[in-house]
C-alpha cells in the first residue's frame, strides 16, 4: 500500500479536516481498502434496499390477462425491434431480409477496426464517419416509423 504524499499532521487545516472525516484525498489515501471495502458495499446495499422497498410498496401491475382467442389484426414487436421488423416486411425475399439483418451486428463489430485507422476523435474532423453515422441514424428512424404504419404506407410513411 503506497501513499502518494505523507500528510503533515502539524497543519491545523488538515487536522480540522481529519477531525471532520474529510481530507483523506488531500494526502493520497488509497482507495483500497477504505473506499472499496467500506463505502461501495454501503452504496450497493442501499441501492438494493431502495429497489426492494419500491418493489414492495409499489409493485408493477401485471395487466389484463391474455386472451388466446382474440388475435390482434397486426402484431408488432417491441419498439426497439421496429427497424429490423420493417426490413423483413419490405424485402420480398425473406432470406435476403435475414442476410440484411445479420449485416447490422457485423457492421457494429467492424466499427472499432474501421475507427482505429483515423487518429482524430473529433467528429467534425471525420466527416465520412459522421456522415455514415447520421445516415444510419436517419435510416433507422425511417424504418422504425415505417414499421408502425400499414404495409402500403410503410415505404412512403404515408406522405405520398
Amino acid at each position: 500500500m503506497s501513499i502518494l504524499k505523507k500528510p503533515d499532521l502539524s497543519d491545523p487545516i488538515l487536522r480540522q479536516k481529519l477531525a471532520k472525516g474529510m481530507g483523506h484525498n488531500y494526502y493520497g489515501e488509497p482507495a483500497w481498502p477504505n473506499d472499496l471495502l467500506y463505502m461501495f458495499p454501503v452504496v450497493i446495499l442501499g441501492t438494493i434496499a431502495c429497489l426492494t422497498g419500491l418493489a414492495v410498496l409499489d409493485p408493477a401491475l401485471v395487466g389484463e390477462p391474455a386472451d388466446p382467442f382474440a388475435t390482434p389484426l397486426e402484431i408488432l414487436p417491441e419498439w426497439y425491434l421496429y427497424p429490423v421488423f420493417q426490413i423483413l416486411r419490405i424485402v420480398p425475399n425473406k432470406l435476403l431480409g435475414i442476410v440484411l439483418q445479420s449485416m447490422i451486428p457485423l457492421g457494429l463489430i467492424a466499427i472499432p477496426f474501421i475507427e482505429s485507422v483515423n487518429k482524430f476523435q473529433n467528429p467534425f474532423r471525420r466527416p465520412i464517419a459522421t456522415a455514415v453515422f447520421l445516415f444510419g441514424t436517419v435510416f433507422t428512424l425511417y424504418l422504425g416509423i415505417g414499421a408502425a404504419l400499414p404495409i402500403d404506407k410503410s415505404l412512403t410513411l404515408g406522405l405520398f
